[in-house]
C-alpha cells in the first residue's frame, strides 16, 4: 500500500511539473497575434503581369487583409476591376460597375468594407466614381471604402465618396 501511495504521489508531482513547463494559452495567443501582426506589416508586391487575373486577386486579398482595422465583418465586398481593351474586359468592367452600382443603391451596413482595385488605377477610379455618383448623403457612414490604386487618382476617389459619408482608405500600388 505504501508503494502504491508513493507511486501515485510521484505520478501526480510529475504531471504537475510537466504541465508547468509549457507556455500558457495566453502566451500562445499573444505569440500568434504577434506573428499575424508581423505578417500584416509586410509590404505586398504588385503582380508584374497585368493580365494575370488570379495573381491580381491574390494581391487584392492580401492588401485588404492588411487594412481590415475597424471593420466588424470578416467578408468585405471586394471588387476587381480588370484592365484591357477587348470586349471581354469591357464586359467584365460593365458587369462590375452594375454590381457596385446596385450595392451602392441598396446600401451597405456600417462596419463593412468595400475594397476596389485592379491593374489600371484609372479604370478603378472611373468605376468608383460612376457607382457613387448617385449615392445619398451620409448613407455610407460607418462603411470603409478601400481604394488600391495610384496616388494620382486618390483625390478623385475621395471626392466621389465625400457626400456618401464613407470612411475613405487608400493604399498605393507600388
Amino acid at each position: 500500500m505504501k508503494n502504491y501511495r508513493s507511486i501515485l504521489m510521484l505520478a501526480l508531482v510529475g504531471t504537475l511539473a510537466l504541465s508547468a513547463c509549457g507556455p500558457s494559452e495566453e502566451d500562445k495567443q499573444k505569440a500568434a497575434e504577434a506573428a499575424a501582426a508581423a505578417e500584416a506589416a509586410k509590404p505586398v508586391p504588385v503582380p508584374a503581369a497585368t493580365a494575370d487575373k488570379a495573381a491580381w486577386q491574390k494581391y487584392l486579398v492580401a492588401v485588404v487583409k492588411q487594412n481590415m482595422k475597424g471593420v466588424k465583418t470578416n467578408h468585405p465586398y471586394m471588387y476587381f476591376i480588370p484592365n484591357g481593351d477587348g470586349a471581354d474586359a469591357q464586359d467584365a468592367r460593365k458587369n462590375q460597375l452594375d454590381n457596385v452600382s446596385t450595392t451602392v443603391a441598396r446600401g451597405v451596413l456600417p462596419g463593412n468594407m468595400m475594397a476596389f482595385g485592379g491593374p489600371d488605377s484609372k479604370l478603378t477610379t472611373d468605376t468608383i466614381t460612376a457607382a457613387f455618383k448617385d449615392a445619398q448623403d451620409g448613407t455610407f457612414k460607418g462603411v470603409v471604402v478601400l481604394f488600391i490604386g495610384a496616388a494620382a487618382d486618390q483625390d478623385a476617389v475621395k471626392t466621389a465618396l465625400a457626400k456618401s459619408g464613407a470612411e475613405f482608405r487608400f493604399v498605393e500600388m507600388k
